[in-house]
């Protein structure tokens, strides 16, 4: 009797295990990320167009050039692609000034702009419109007129200075600037003064 029990037994659980339904797995898709945007600048404004500009080259002024002739101490240097001329002007103690002459289609953004780009170049604050007369000196020679600044910045451990002239000529806008160590570029002053008197347009065939 026991035998049969026990034989009921193991055929009711092979019934039951032949009948089982088929386990269903599970399984967590995680959500799709969304695309992360660009993270606006500090203060959230978006920036500025002419931001982007920065990075890039600014074609010279084609067309006939300027003549000049430089003091005999100033000493060539390679032009490079940007400038039309470059000098070097030695000082005491190793001290150095820069020459570049440099000419750009169209008005480059104004006069008061460049001056005002000239200054930040050695840390003084922007001129205002009604200040420009006072900060330029005007000079018409050999057909050119030249707008002549001397900005000088003496606050810091090494005082920079810059001597520049801006002239307009045939479409173009021209820079003559010479800048360095305060004193040296003053020493200078003279000699940058005459070089200007020999800028001139190129002879008429």
């Amino acid at each position: 009797m026991r035998l049969r029990s026990l034989s009921a037994l193991l055929a009711t659980l092979a019934l039951l295990s032949g009948c089982r339904e088929e386990k269903v797995s599970y399984y967590r898709i995680p959500k799709e990320k969304p695309e992360e945007l660009p993270s606006a600048p500090a203060g959230g404004s978006a920036p500025s167009p002419g931001a982007a500009m920065a990075g890039t080259a600014v074609p010279t002024a084609s067309g006939s050039d300027l003549t000049w002739t430089a003091p005999s101490t100033w000493k060539a240097k390679p032009a490079g692609a940007m400038r039309k001329g470059s000098f070097a002007i030695a000082g005491d103690n190793g001290a150095e000034a820069d020459l570049s002459i440099t000419a750009f289609p169209g008005d480059v953004g104004g006069e008061l702009a460049n001056l005002n780009r000239w200054r930040g170049q050695i840390q003084l604050g922007a001129l205002q419109e009604s200040e420009l007369a006072g900060a330029t000196r005007r000079l018409a020679q050999n057909g050119l007129t030249f707008v002549i600044v001397d900005f000088a910045s003496t606050s810091s451990a090494k005082p920079q200075r810059i001597l520049g002239a801006i002239v307009p000529y045939n479409g173009a806008t021209w820079f003559f600037k010479l800048m360095g160590p305060d004193a040296l570029v003053a020493r200078e002053k003279p000699a940058f003064l005459s070089f200007l008197e020999t800028v001139r347009p190129p002879a008429a065939p």
